[in-house]
């Protein structure tokens, strides 16, 4: 065998060994996948899916299977969107809507919705309307949170298909026209009004109740001091009795004629009285206090 020969033919299985070892490298880099922790990789098989990657490495078959979408798997947030709607009480509010949401099914939203975030915004965007247009004007500024909350259960259910989980919906403002605002301002207005007279009539009341109790106090202790001179007369009057009922009826005329000649003496003494009318049952008095008089010296 000639030297060009054996030069071909090393040549020939030279290229074949690097030819194999080149085949073999392409085949390690189509069938081993490093998929990142965010991500998931969907890889199909003749225009069919075949299955879903997770984080990590990942192995496949060159050449039949190959990843067809990288979806990552990170929470997202839709723009800021506004919306008009009218409540139960006919009133047009603007609505600014806030939604984040995940993918957690890769395969289904890949394979059943081509534009998920104009999807889950025109979801949530009739969700809005839907929910505020059952409740008056009151009751959305007032149960904001319930409001969301109610939103956020039904756009989870209507995009639960798509393989996508809503983590949070926010009400950001609820906006009204100019005349919406001027009619709640006097309806403001006016309930601070009412608000004040009723102060006032409360006032007035608490005024005249305090005044009622006050002559009802002042009443209950005029009584109570009558009731106490009552009490000491009716004590006195006892005392006398039994002074009575002791020392017998001799006492108490003595004390009667007494008391006559003190009042005679008493006129007969007035400054200007030169000449007194003495009526003659005065004159048995004197007589009858001195005859006492002499029997109670004895």
């Amino acid at each position: 065998m000639s030297l060009d020969q054996i030069a071909l033919n090393f040549l020939s299985e030279n290229t074949f060994i690097v030819l194999l070892a080149v085949f073999i490298i392409i085949c390690i880099l189509l069938g081993v996948r490093i998929v990142p922790q965010s991500e998931k990789f969907v890889v199909e098989r003749f225009g069919r899916l075949r299955s879903v990657l997770g984080p990590g490495i990942n192995l496949i078959v060159p050449f039949l299977d190959k990843v067809a979408h990288k979806i990552s798997i990170l929470e997202r947030q839709l723009p800021n969107a506004t919306q008009d709607a009218i409540t139960a009480d006919n009133v047009l509010v603007q609505v600014e809507t806030s939604v984040f949401y995940r993918i957690l099914e890769p395969e289904k939203t890949v394979y059943r919705i081509r534009d998920v975030d104009a999807a889950i915004a025109t979801t949530v965007a009739g969700m809005v309307r839907s929910e505020i247009g059952k409740m008056e004007l009151d009751e959305v500024q007032s149960n904001r949170t319930q409001l969301i909350s109610q939103i956020q259960k039904l756009v989870e259910s209507a995009v639960n298909d798509w393989g996508i989980e809503v983590t949070r919906a926010e009400l950001l403002d609820v906006n009204l026209d100019q005349a919406t605002r001027d009619a709640m301002l006097q309806q403001l207005n006016a309930e601070r009004a009412r608000r004040a007279q009723v102060t006032e009539a409360e006032g007035a009341k608490r005024a005249v109740e305090l005044g009622a109790d006050a002559e009802l106090y002042a009443a209950e202790q005029i009584a109570k001091a009558r009731r106490i001179a009552a009490d000491a007369e009716a004590y006195a009057t006892g005392v006398v009795a039994a002074a009575i009922a002791d020392n017998g009826m001799a006492a108490a005329q003595y004390q009667v004629a007494l008391k006559q000649v003190e009042a005679l003496t008493a006129l007969g003494s007035s400054a200007g009285s030169q000449t007194v009318v003495v009526p003659s049952s005065a004159m048995d008095a004197f007589g009858d206090a001195f005859k006492m008089l002499k029997g109670v010296s004895k």
